[in-house]
């Protein structure tokens, strides 16, 4: 008996010695790499009320993420993203607070959303707020006393201009076709808000109110979440002698709004307040208008915030004009260059403010749905930075079709109509540009299986569902080794096994190339070769490090053409290469 013992455990050591040995060898980090949990992730981001709906009143709930947890752990992302869930009378879908430390009762409770918490915490999930401090709802109780009377104590809470001085200078409103200014007959004064007029901004000049957001901050952060998103952070720092603007500041409108005067003392002061307190991050939405504005904002020495996410190729692709292939690479390539020493960038290609990322960059045909989505998935998964995944995207979820303003119910939307009307462009053709670019979009419920309301709801969805739900959901491609889900998993495995596309140089190979986006991702002795076929027909190209192929490491295809380094990739293809 302890002869046949000895066999056995002898037998298993040289089964656990050569499955080590047969494994690759993964990549050393150099010493001098600053390694950060937050820069390793990648996220996903959910729009709460078109996730999952569990109790029947057609809008998404903590309990239907909470529901899903095993799904969400199942994709292989490790950080989520959730819009605003805050108390909110909802003019802006939950971008108008008015209780910060609220849950509204849309989403389920405070006690939910510590369940839910705590169970992406055990399946190494970590969870981002998005934190409005911008603006608050009309509703919140510090705007209702500011508005009371011009002595209050919450006045300076909000920027209010007497109206006695006449009209105020007039300023950019990104919802309102009438500025930025809302008179409010109570005071005989106007208030400010770069957004709605339902959501006034803030007065950051004031520090009580930046005391108030780093509280908030501080509450969430006791809690457990482990990164803030910041809302239109940009726009916090405002010049309060509020001069006149020049003629043309609507092609540069954020270079007049945005990065005030007291941006920087304002986060530093967030920093040394919240951010070193915690193992948090903490990302802007928006980065200014240049890359040192945004290195100002990230640089790791500056001690202000830790992420830059700006917009420019999601600006490249607002209209059914599209976009060219040469102008996509060169905004990836400059941002990358710009940031490969010093910050750290966010990466994505759709959000809750755009449309659906497969129709703005890919094909959304049912010929080419799946391989173009599974194509831009391993860009986004392939590129220095953080990826960012909007929900659906890992289904290849597509726009809906909504011809006629009376569907719209985003208040973007609306005020873009109002403001297209008043200046009496051809309607027609803005109800076909707006059917493409709006943000309603992306908020159509996530498609889980062929049932009905795609298995979202029992009751009625607050949007409708997209008419493709029966061929595009979870539970069809779940069964599918070669869909769009399968395929995203496999990617964010290979990211997450190979730290070269986390911290490995970047380098563009034949910026021209009309069709194909090539490039080389390397970290020490492991070097990656990345091909993406942007165009809906064959296309070569011929390239000295095609030749050193040592393994495929994901081919959205069944095989490709390697002919001694002249590459043939079909529709939309996809491939990595390891190279030697």
């Amino acid at each position: 008996m302890k002869r046949n013992t000895s066999w056995i455990i002898l037998l298993l050591l040289l089964i656990v010695l050569s499955t080590v040995c047969c494994q690759s060898p993964k990549p050393k980090v150099d010493s001098s790499v600053d390694r950060k949990w937050w820069k390793e992730s990648i996220l996903y981001q959910i729009y709460p009320q078109s996730f999952k709906d569990t109790d029947g009143d057609g809008f998404g709930d903590f309990k239907g993420v909470i529901e899903k947890l095993d799904y969400l752990e199942s994709l292989g992302i490790t950080m989520v993203w959730m819009n605003p869930f805050f108390e909110s009378p909802l003019v802006d879908n939950g971008y108008d607070v008015s209780d910060y430390r609220a849950v509204h009762p849309r989403y389920g409770t405070m006690e939910d959303f510590d369940e839910m918490l705590a169970g992406m915490h055990e399946r190494g999930i970590k969870f981002v707020l998005d934190v409005v401090a911008n603006h608050s709802s009309v509703e919140h109780e510090w705007f209702k006393q500011s508005r009371s009377s011009r002595d209050n104590p919450y006045r300076d809470y909000y920027h209010w201009w007497p109206a006695e001085k006449g009209e105020p200078p007039f300023r950019h409103s990104l919802f309102d076709p009438e500025g930025a200014w809302e008179y409010d007959s109570l005071t005989n004064a106007y208030y400010l808000h770069y957004f709605a007029a339902a959501q006034p901004d803030l007065n950051w000049e004031n520090p009580k109110v930046r005391q108030e957001v780093y509280d908030i901050m501080k509450f969430w952060a006791e809690k457990g979440v482990d990164g803030f998103r910041m809302d239109a952070f940009q726009f916090i720092s405002k010049d309060t002698a509020f001069p006149v603007w020049p003629e043309g500041y609507e092609k540069d409108f954020a270079k007049y709004c945005g990065m005030g005067p007291d941006i920087h003392p304002y986060l530093k002061e967030l920093y040394n307040e919240v951010l070193s307190k915690y193992d948090v991050f903490a990302v802007s939405e928006g980065v200014g208008t240049t890359f040192q504005d945004a290195h100002d904002l990230v640089d790791a020495d500056r001690n202000e915030l830790q992420m830059a996410y700006h917009f420019d190729y999601v600006s490249m692709s607002g209209t059914t004009d599209g976009y060219k292939l040469s102008e996509f690479k060169k905004i990836f390539s400059r941002w990358d260059s710009a940031f490969a020493d010093k910050g750290w960038l966010a990466v994505f290609l759709s959000n809750h403010d755009n449309s659906r990322m497969v129709n703005r960059f890919g094909n959304s045909s049912p010929e080419f749905r799946t391989v173009s989505t599974q194509m831009l998935n391993t860009f986004i998964l392939s590129m220095r930075g953080t990826p960012y995944t909007y929900y659906g995207d890992e289904l290849g979820m597509t726009n809906i079709d909504m011809p006629t303003i009376e569907e719209y119910v985003d208040v973007s939307a609306l005020g873009d109509y109002g403001k297209a009307k008043a200046q009496g462009k051809d309607m027609d053709e803005f109800m076909k540009q707006l059917n493409y670019y709006s943000r309603e979009n992306a908020r159509t419920p996530m498609q889980w299986d062929s049932t009905a309301n795609a298995g979202f709801t029992t009751g009625i969805p607050w949007k409708k569902v997209n008419e493709n739900y029966k061929e595009i959901n979870v539970a069809a491609e779940n069964k599918d080794p070669h869909s769009v889900l399968n395929h995203f998993r496999k990617m964010t495995r290979l990211r997450l096994d190979n730290l070269v596309f986390v911290y490995g140089d970047y380098q563009l190979l034949q910026a021209e190339h009309p069709d194909i986006y090539a490039f080389t991702r390397s970290l020490d002795d492991q070097k990656m070769l990345v091909l993406l076929n942007f165009s809906d027909h064959d296309s070569s190209i011929d390239l000295a490090e095609a030749k050193d192929i040592r393994e495929i490491m994901i081919n959205n295809y069944d095989d490709v053409t390697n002919e001694n380094g002249n590459v043939t990739l079909k529709p939309y293809q996809a491939v990595i290469f390891e190279l030697e």
